[in-house]
């Protein structure tokens, strides 16, 4: 299967690889390209800034999720594209397990046979820039680098270090150009989470504007394209997932809830669901005739106040949860359906209180595991799973264990017929069997309106 693809990795987290996809995807699209996004790891942010520039979902490729198969059929959706463009997660070979490299964007280039193109910072160096491409190239008897981007040079500065390139490396890697130090209009600002969200950003499609203005001078996209073009024919087969009788399955978007898998979402369409959204933080109910519910999570703790104020969403995400309406709710959607979040009343459908936990971040991968029947199947179903939040609650939930990869665990999360509450964000498309579980939960909750409607006439 012919997919162009290349991927944009970095020496670690924070180091511009966002901005630099950014303005690569948008100076691919300025010459007509048809171009797909797609993001290593497990994040919901910078795939959020891929659909502004895109106009449309981006996806991820997590190998702690997938297997290596569902990897290449997640990156085979880019078939009849010009080029596909994969953000690395952290640095290239930060990952989990024993050596560190476990699930990292290395292993994702590995798995998908993907040209890696390497950003360095380089402001203040000149050699040295070329010790850490070195470093980077030499960890691992194939490292996948063949181009490198340098950030925070000027032009002089880059043509230096592109002389030295070529003396010391000859033609084992390309030079692909630079991102000069991008003046204060340009730059994305963060938080403990990443990225601020798109609609955090001020002027946002100014910001995007003006990268791209500048790195359409100093990016080699000819060069980027071309290795693309040299990706191996990508081995992936796609099997389409159950079709099944169509649903309406209500999401909460906006921004207290906006970390949603794309993918996840795309499953359940290609299943027959109907997705429909609502904003909590407008005010708006649960939509009338959704047989299911999805609370993602988000940053419902910086929109408590207002999301208080909302008793007509609140109460209706209560009356929707207490009436068996098949429900999922991660991180912040888990934290609304407490009693209390940051002094603020929520939807008290749980009894347990959420706060600001200060510095003590919890990430990572969870593997989570099911003790009894429930809303995604039988017992012992497995549900790869991860985590990263800063809020605390007083009661994180005991129905699931939680499996972290340094093989320790305890018990985590709500769990029932018709909930699934807790911390851990799934990722669905990984275990098509328990997504399949809650939509025919959810089929089976609207017969039971449709009965108890008839009779009530």
């Amino acid at each position: 299967m012919n997919v162009p693809r290349v991927m944009i990795a970095g020496t670690r987290s924070g180091c511009g690889k966002t901005t630099a996809v950014c303005a690569l995807l948008a100076l691919m699209r300025e010459r007509g390209l048809q171009v797909s996004a797609l993001k290593c790891g497990p994040d919901y942010i910078d795939p959020m800034f891929h659909r502004e520039v895109l106009g449309e979902d981006s996806a991820n490729l997590d190998p702690f999720f997938c297997d290596g198969e569902l990897l290449r059929s997640t990156l085979a959706r880019s078939a009849g594209r010009d080029a596909a463009v994969i953000e690395g997660v952290m640095g290239y070979y930060d990952g989990t397990g024993p050596d560190g490299l476990q699930n990292s964007s290395w292993t994702v280039a590995r798995s998908t046979d993907t040209p890696v193109v390497l950003l360095i910072e380089g402001r203040g160096a000149a050699a040295s820039a070329l010790a850490i491409l070195e470093g980077f190239l030499g960890f691992v008897p194939e490292s996948g680098i063949m181009g490198v981007i340098i950030s925070g040079v000027s032009q002089g500065n880059y043509n230096n270090i592109e002389r030295l390139m070529a003396r010391r490396l000859g033609d084992r890697v390309r030079p692909l150009g630079f991102i000069p130090r991008l003046p204060e209009g340009c730059v994305l600002p963060s938080r403990h989470l990443g990225l601020t969200v798109p609609e955090e950003q001020g002027d946002l499609p100014g910001k995007l504007a003006g990268i791209t203005d500048i790195c359409r001078e100093t990016l080699d996209i000819e060069g980027l394209l071309s290795l693309a073009r040299s990706a191996p024919e990508l081995r992936a087969s796609v099997v389409p997932p159950p079709k099944l009788p169509s649903v309406k399955v209500a999401v909460a978007r906006d921004a207290a809830f906006s970390f949603i898998y794309p993918d996840t979402i795309k499953l359940f369409c290609e299943m027959g669901a109907e997705i429909v959204y609502f904003s909590p933080l407008a005010n708006d109910p649960v939509p009338e005739g959704a047989a299911g519910l999805y609370l993602p999570g988000g940053y419902p703790e910086l929109c408590a106040p207002a999301l208080m104020w909302n008793r007509r969403s609140a109460e209706s995400v209560y009356s929707a949860v207490t009436s068996g309406m098949p429900t999922i709710a991660e991180c912040g959607g888990f934290l609304y359906l407490g009693e209390m979040l940051e002094g603020c009343r929520m939807c008290g459908v749980l009894p347990m209180e959420g706060f600001d936990a200060g510095n003590s971040a919890h990430l990572g991968y969870v593997t989570l595991t099911t003790s009894s029947p429930g809303l995604f199947g039988g017992a012992g179903i497995r549900l790869p799973a991860h985590e990263f939040h800063y809020c605390g609650c007083t009661d994180h939930g005991h129905d699931l264990t939680a499996l972290r990869p340094d093989g320790s665990s305890r018990p985590t999360g709500f769990y029932s017929d018709t909930l699934y509450a807790g911390f851990p964000h799934l990722y669905l498309p990984a275990c098509v069997p328990a997504a399949e579980s809650y939509l025919r939960k959810c089929a089976g909750f609207r017969e039971k309106l449709s009965i108890g409607g008839a009779a009530d006439g």
